[in-house]
């Protein structure tokens, strides 16, 4: 991709990412995308997090990637329902990001994801710009294939359960197959990307989610905090149950007590009244 220090919109200098639109004016197309896209986001934190404690990382949700210069702008840019992006910094110039320019940065996503709403068509069309015009936006799927180049792009049909993943090799994609788990590897994150079916937030559906390398699924931080309260629950539990088990063995010793001193006492009157008639205990 070659991109002018001019452009036929008399521009001389190209826009940064605050002078770039941050939407593209659709809406979400249903009630799963946002919270499905947070999930994403909340379960790979503290994997990312180690993999880079200098924190240079950026994740992007519904966030727009532009690629070429255009009127109006958005037609340059895709708008993965989830991104992320190795080694750079998570603000721009001590700014939240808008966006993510690539004439800027030239570093592309690790990984790119789109959440099918229609019927796919969308996210695996491959018509390459040449057919389309300057006009017109090429496919997306050739757009990431192409031109933005994450490592992996992901296609998630929540209708069909399903998630295909692709993987570029030699400048084209291949998709992936998946794992004994049914998880798709994504070796550089040391993760797996599959179809978990269960409950977030209030919905219960198959969401798209992570698993780390052997298959273990990757927490939320409620999911975590709710664990570790389960936990100490349980422990609480156990030590109640630990106090009440000696509480009852006191009983028992006190029961065992209070019937040695009774059979002493009985014991001892049965001798005092033997002595009063004239019979020595002992010889008996």
């Amino acid at each position: 991709m070659t991109i002018a220090s001019s452009s036929p919109l008399g521009i001389t200098s190209l826009p940064d990412h605050t002078q770039l639109p941050d939407s593209d004016g659709t809406v979400v197309k249903n009630f799963q995308e946002h919270p499905q896209s947070l999930l994403l986001t909340d379960s790979i934190q503290s994997t990312l997090d180690r993999l880079y404690p200098n924190q240079q990382y950026a994740i992007g949700q519904d966030c727009g990637i532009y690629w070429r210069l255009t009127e109006p702008p958005e037609r340059g840019a895709e708008c993965p329902d989830w991104f992320y992006v190795p080694h750079v910094a998570p603000t721009l110039n001590g700014q939240v990001r808008r966006s993510y320019v690539l004439w800027q940065e030239h570093i592309p996503p690790l990984i790119a994801i789109e959440f099918v709403s229609g019927d796919g068509s969308e996210e695996r069309d491959r018509t390459p710009l040449s057919q389309m015009g300057d006009r017109q936006k090429p496919g997306k799927f050739w757009v990431y294939e192409q031109i933005i180049r994450p490592a992996f792009y992901a296609i998630y049909e929540v209708q069909k359960a399903s998630v295909e993943v692709y993987c570029l090799i030699a400048n084209h994609y291949e998709l992936v197959p998946p794992n004994e788990r049914g998880h798709y590897p994504i070796d550089s994150m040391g993760v797996e990307l599959g179809i978990w079916r269960g409950t977030y937030g209030n919905l219960e559906l198959p969401w798209l989610r992570w698993w780390d390398e052997q298959g273990n699924l990757l927490l939320t931080g409620d999911e975590r905090a709710r664990i570790e309260q389960h936990r100490a629950q349980q422990a609480e539990e156990r030590v109640e149950q630990v106090a009440l088990e000696l509480e009852q063995e006191r009983q028992r010793a006190e029961t065992e007590r209070q019937r040695a001193e009774t059979e002493r006492q009985r014991a001892e009157r049965l001798a005092a009244l033997l002595r009063a008639q004239g019979i020595d205990p002992e010889e008996l």
